[in-house]
């Protein structure tokens, strides 16, 4: 079956085309949606690309766009959309109903509906391209694959909140972690490729948004995103962990309403509080420049993550295995130097050439570092696109 991958955001969209190889013959990313100079990337056959500049209003012109692209006569790797029998969409927070992949059915949608106050930067934007998705491909099998559903293993010790149990029987506060699409599959990866399948893995996923998860034998056992995906590591511009004092002196003493904090600590902080910028590249640019704020920013950034692999090796009794993945810990060797730093005790130990060279799917490791230290690239949609098969293969076989 070929499956068209959609991985919908605030303003913009990736997708990829999967044969029935689970082989990714096309893909692509559009970006700056609803501006005059949208850009579109998209890759297709022995890796050609073209790319395009012009408007793209909203999301219902984006997949328009991409479907057109698989199907226009000079590059196209399908003849037709009723080539595509299922459509894979992401969706950021699953809440406690779902734990693994599901057809999307009208319910299904008003109960990811419902989960908007708990991932407002996400979900509405995946509701909506699911939305799009099925007005533009109606013949297809549309199935949501849930960031959250990877996390549904954590213990009760590691999710719930101390605070009255009311909130989490009436409301289900308690830690839900996201990135768990791509934390799956590079754990997978990493097993493979070392050719183990019990391994203490610490995922480090750091890109715009930026979370750890600690994995046990590819079992999440904890991470470091909580509610909603503002907790934990400092991100592009949310603040990551920080003393819920803070809010309520903004609420108090600044007169700040929830929607400026909200607001103010989902868009307005991170990165981009600390430097004005929210690209770790410009960033980067700013720090080699001698700017204090970027030194400080590289810092604080990477010490957090030291932080928690700390607390992750503690929690798994060890550590095997640490994984670099996302735009951040693929591309940034002086991120990863700066996180691998003074954890020799635990016995990592990295090649520095290795570290400054890494591509793709390597190991970075010195030869004598008792941790594997890898840098795996993110691969969210390859992941959904199994998700989807495994789903519809097990429906087939009960049926």
């Amino acid at each position: 079956m070929n499956i068209f991958v959609i991985n919908s955001g605030s303003s913009s969209i990736k997708y990829k085309l999967f044969n029935g190889d689970n082989v990714a013959v096309a893909r692509g990313v559009i970006e700056r949606i609803g501006h005059e100079d949208a850009v579109v990337t998209h890759h297709y056959g022995n890796n050609r690309v073209i790319k395009l500049n012009q408007p793209v209003p909203d999301d219902e012109a984006g997949i328009n766009l991409a479907i057109s692209l698989l199907t226009r006569n000079d590059i196209a790797v399908i003849k037709s959309v009723n080539e595509i029998q299922v459509t894979g969409h992401r969706v950021v927070h699953g809440g406690e109903a779902f734990t693994k992949a599901v057809i999307i059915t009208p319910l299904v949608k008003e109960k990811i509906k419902q989960l908007f106050p708990l991932a407002p930067l996400h979900n509405p934007a995946d509701y909506k391209g699911i939305a799009v998705a099925e007005k533009i491909l109606p013949n297809a099998v549309h199935v949501a694959v849930f960031d959250t559903a990877f996390h549904c293993s954590l213990p009760e010790k590691a999710f719930h909140y101390a605070i009255p149990q009311k909130f989490y029987k009436d409301d289900g506060v308690r830690v839900y972690g996201f990135h768990g699409i791509n934390h799956k599959y590079v754990s997978r990866q990493a097993m493979t490729m070392l050719d183990k399948k019990r391994l203490k893995i610490i995922s480090i996923h750091l890109g715009n948004g930026c979370s750890v998860a600690a994995i046990r034998d590819g079992v999440c056992v904890d991470t470091s995103m909580g509610l909603t995906p503002l907790d934990g590591l400092i991100m592009g511009t949310r603040s990551g962990a920080i003393d819920p004092s803070v809010v309520l002196f903004m609420l108090q003493q600044k007169h700040y309403n929830p929607e400026q904090v909200s607001a103010l600590l989902n868009k307005e902080s991170g990165l981009l509080g600390l430097t004005g910028k929210a690209d770790m590249r410009d960033i980067a640019e700013l720090r080699k420049k001698g700017d204090k704020g970027a030194i400080l920013a590289y810092e604080m950034y990477s010490y957090r993550i030291k932080k928690f692999i700390g607390a992750y090796t503690a929690v798994m009794d060890g550590v095997d295995c640490l994984i670099f993945t996302g735009g951040v810990g693929e591309n940034d060797a002086d991120i990863r130097k700066l996180v691998c730093e003074s954890l020799g005790y635990l016995g990592v130990e990295l090649d520095e050439q290795l570290n400054k060279t890494a591509g793709t799917s390597i190991i970075i490791n010195a030869a004598k570092s008792d941790v594997k230290v890898l840098v795996l690239p993110a691969n969210e949609e390859m992941e959904i696109a199994r998700q989807c098969r495994d789903l519809l293969e097990d429906l087939s076989s009960k049926s």
